[in-house]
């Protein structure tokens, strides 16, 4: 199966053992995801609340490019939950909002761009393996079971709601990622914070209420008896992993979940070794948990987990030209 495919930046960074760990096992599904060539940032969330037509014509030139590259497949492939989001958005409030789709189109030619609403399915990773790919596809290829682990499926806010598409039938409590675990030979525990959100940027602007949205969900966990977490979002991933020191020491706790992408978990499943899916650049190891499957992974330093970089006093801002007194 062919599909076009939108890394977006955070698979580019942060998020590259998501990459990683999806090139690793291509083949082993018989696909192919061919990246769209000169690709932009989606403008993550915040943009589209600021400057509305700007930050739609910055997702259309995406869907534009992606319906010129399109070589026997018009199916548009994003594994990071906000660009997913922002494509699919974008798509169909283009194609159901004329006045939109006209003013966008105007910004889109001063590229020499066009973008047709209806011409690109914009879809996600899960929704295409779950699907097009299915359980009993990923069983069969399983060569490594990974019985007697235990893991809690972690959708985050933006994959099942909104659906823009109406691709789920459950957008509470969807059962698709625990069918993938399961067909691993895995046991998706009864998480029910699966499709709370991670805090988003909020360890950015209040760290207090993003570490307490962090603990809730690792506590959950905790709870349900996981060994591991796992996601399908960077930005789930970065802040769960990456803030769970800091959230240890804001509350006196002592967790160490290890919180991984749902294509390592397959990776595994199908004998690819873990260095190769990317495991082992995670802040908090997944060693312990992987050691009882029989996974070898190089143990971690004392106390459980990398240290995160020191982030800078302030983050740098983009400043927006202005016309007139407003921006353009």
């Amino acid at each position: 199966m062919k599909y076009l495919f939108y890394p977006g930046c955070s698979m580019e960074s942060t998020a590259r053992p998501y990459l990683q760990s999806l090139q690793a096992i291509e083949d082993k599904l018989a696909s192919t995801f061919t990246e769209i060539e000169d690709w932009n940032c989606c403008g993550a969330t915040e943009y589209m609340a600021a400057y509305r037509i700007p930050a739609y014509a910055l997702v259309a030139r995406n869907l534009a490019l992606a319906e010129t590259q399109a070589n026997g497949t018009n199916t548009l492939l994003a594994a990071c939950s906000a660009c997913y989001l922002n494509l699919a958005k974008t798509e169909k409030y283009m194609r159901t909002d004329r006045e939109l789709d006209q003013t966008v189109n105007e910004a889109l030619a001063a590229g020499d761009l066009h973008h047709t609403p209806g011409s690109v399915q914009v879809r996600h990773l899960l929704d295409v393996l779950y699907n097009d790919i299915g359980a009993e596809k990923i069983k069969e290829t399983t060569e490594r079971p990974l019985t007697g682990l235990r893991v809690a499926p972690y959708y985050g806010c933006m994959i099942v709601r909104p659906d823009p598409d109406n691709r789920w039938t459950e957008h509470e409590f969807p059962t698709a990622l625990e069918e993938l675990i399961a067909s691993t030979g895995a046991e998706a525990v009864e998480f029910p914070l699966r499709t709370h959100c991670c805090s988003g940027h909020m360890p950015q602007i209040s760290a207090d209420s993003a570490y307490t949205m962090i603990r809730r969900l690792v506590h959950g966990a905790v709870v349900s008896g996981a060994d591991l977490m796992v996601t399908l979002c960077p930005m789930c991933q970065l802040n769960l992993d990456a803030y769970q020191v800091e959230m240890n020491k804001h509350f006196d706790t002592n967790y160490h979940m290890p919180i991984l992408y749902f294509t390592q978990l397959l990776g595994l499943a199908f004998g690819v070794p873990a260095e190769e899916l990317g495991i082992g650049k995670e802040f908090v190891s997944a060693a312990p948990a992987l050691k009882r499957i029989g996974v070898p992974l190089e143990e971690p330093e004392a106390g459980g987990a990398r240290k995160r970089p020191t982030k800078p006093e302030g983050l740098p801002m983009p400043q927006m030209q202005t016309h007139n007194g407003g921006p353009r």
